[in-house]
Parts: C-alpha cells; sequence; structure tokens
C-alpha cells in the first residue's frame, strides 16, 4: 500500500513539474477574413497547432511557476492560400509585468511582412532544435527564442544571450532554405535585420536600455517613481547612439511602436525639465511622431 501511495504521489509531483516547465503563454490568431471561398478548416487547425506548439514546447532548462510565463501575441493574416502555400504578414507581440503592480508593459511589437510557408491540414509541428526542418517551424522556433531573449534581458544584464544566440541559429539555417524574410540584404525590416538591431556592435546598446528601461526603471517606479523615471530618462540616451549609428536600424522603429504610447503617461507627471529634456531627445529620432510627442512636452 505504500509503495502504491509513493507511486500516485510520484506521478502527481511528475506532472506539477510538466506543468511548471513551460516558459511561453502566447495567444494565437489566424485571420482569414482578407480570402473567400477556402475550406476554413484548414487555418483552424493551423492556429491550434500553431498554439500548442508555443505553449507546449520545452524552450529552456529554466523552471516557470504559471504566473511567470511569458506573455506574447501571435497574430498572422493570411492574404493568399493556394497549394498549401500560404502568404501574409504577422504581427507579434511581448509583454511583461512590471514588479509590485498589475501594469504590463509591452516589450517587443513587429510587424513581420515577409512571411511565406508551406502547410497541410493535419501535418503535426515538432520541434526540433538541431535541424531545419521547415519555414514554419523556422519561423516558430526564431519568434519563441526573441521572446525568450528579450524577457531574459529586461530581467537581468544581457541575460537573454542564450536564447539571441539560438535565434542567430535559425537564422543561419534558414538563410540556405531559399525562404525569404532571413537573408542579410534583403529588407531592412525582416527577422535577420530585427535579430541584428539587438545583437551587432552598432546597435546593441538596444539590450541594455531593455534591462535599464524595464528592470531598474519601471519596477522601480512602483516604490520611487521619480527615481525610476530618472533612470528611464538616462536608458533613452541610448536610441541617440543608435541613431547616430544606424539611423534606418528597425530597433528605432520597434522601440516607437512598443514604447511611444507608454513614454506619454510615464512623463505625464514629470517636472518640465524633464519633459524637455525627453522630447528634445527623441524629435530628431521620429520627427514623424510629432501629435504623440508633443504629448510628452506638454500633457493633456
Amino acid at each position: 500500500m505504500k509503495k502504491i501511495t509513493i507511486a500516485i504521489f510520484s506521478i502527481i509531483f511528475l506532472g506539477i513539474l510538466n506543468v511548471r516547465s513551460q516558459e511561453l503563454l502566447c495567444t494565437v490568431e489566424v485571420n482569414t477574413s482578407a480570402i473567400e471561398g477556402t475550406n476554413k478548416s484548414v487555418f483552424e487547425n493551423l492556429q491550434e497547432a500553431i498554439s500548442d506548439y508555443f505553449n507546449e514546447t520545452k524552450w529552456t532548462n529554466a523552471v516557470f511557476s504559471p504566473n511567470e510565463r511569458i506573455e506574447c501575441r501571435f497574430f498572422l493574416t493570411v492574404k493568399e492560400y493556394n497549394n498549401d502555400r500560404i502568404k501574409g504578414d504577422l504581427q507579434v507581440q511581448l509583454s511583461r509585468p512590471v514588479y509590485n503592480s498589475t501594469y504590463t508593459t509591452t516589450l517587443f511589437n513587429f510587424k513581420d511582412t515577409k512571411v511565406e510557408f508551406d502547410y497541410r491540414e493535419g501535418e503535426p509541428l515538432i520541434y526540433n532544435e538541431n535541424m531545419w526542418t521547415n519555414n514554419l517551424l523556422g519561423i516558430l522556433d526564431y519568434y519563441a527564442y526573441l521572446f525568450l531573449a528579450l524577457d531574459f534581458d529586461s530581467f537581468s544584464p544581457l541575460g537573454g544571450q542564450a536564447y539571441f544566440d539560438k535565434a542567430a541559429s535559425v537564422v543561419q539555417q534558414a538563410q540556405s532554405s531559399g525562404e525569404i524574410g532571413w537573408r542579410a540584404f534583403e529588407d531592412t525590416k525582416n527577422r535577420n535585420a530585427v535579430l541584428a538591431a539587438f545583437t551587432d556592435a552598432s546597435t546593441s546598446g538596444m539590450r541594455d536600455l531593455l534591462y535599464q528601461y524595464h528592470r531598474k526603471g519601471l519596477d522601480e517606479m512602483v516604490t520611487s517613481p521619480d527615481k525610476g523615471r530618472a533612470t528611464i530618462t538616462e536608458s533613452l540616451n541610448v536610441l541617440k547612439d543608435v541613431y547616430e549609428h544606424q539611423p534606418m536600424s528597425v530597433a528605432l522603429s520597434i522601440f516607437r511602436d512598443s514604447k511611444l504610447d507608454e513614454l506619454v503617461n510615464l512623463y505625464s507627471k514629470a517636472s518640465q525639465t524633464e519633459r524637455d529634456e525627453v522630447y528634445d531627445l527623441l524629435q530628431p529620432i521620429y520627427p514623424t511622431d510629432r501629435q504623440q510627442l508633443d504629448k510628452i512636452k506638454k500633457p493633456e
């Protein structure tokens, strides 16, 4: 009887470990409103398969409790579908909780317009870290590793290096596949360019910005708003450095799409001197976003 009890306990314990092991909590949506006259079940199947792939794959050796899982969103808009070939664009977003608060901040917000892959209904999506299988799995692996890299970087200095390395391995394998969205000189805003925005020497300061802005800035604002905001103000100087070295870097547009609305709220109670400093720093970098920047300088 005792042996049976121990066996049952072991099964339950291993089950709990399995629940705790998953890192990503990803919301997946496949939008097919742009295509007509097609059996939509293939896309329902695809949506479920992608969701399961993100949320049930063991991506790291770290142990995550359910409330620590990394929240992300994966919105695929299908624009063409022919002979199992899917073409469209992809909006990916990554969120992070702010320490000791109910506030969630956006770490990453990016639209990938170079999405093409083959998918046959019912085809299993099987994770294989060591080899290139197909472009769909390559895209999913790339974004999973990128989500992990950015999240870990936001909690510790360069904490996501292992996952940037894994994302780089996916890019390297993909570049010989002939698929679009991966090649170095194909596009300044493709997947290769996004990875380079965080790993090339001239723009890698964005990784330090991630840490200073979030761990030393937002997380500190709960207990010391002025101190936390001052750290965020200082961290924004990285954008100036990136702009001076790589004015066309996708890193700058990613930051704008992720953070500009948030900055308006963050500086709503700042001193006029601090608001002017942030405005003067951002205005040359984002000249077409005058309306948002004006709200930083002169809160409504």
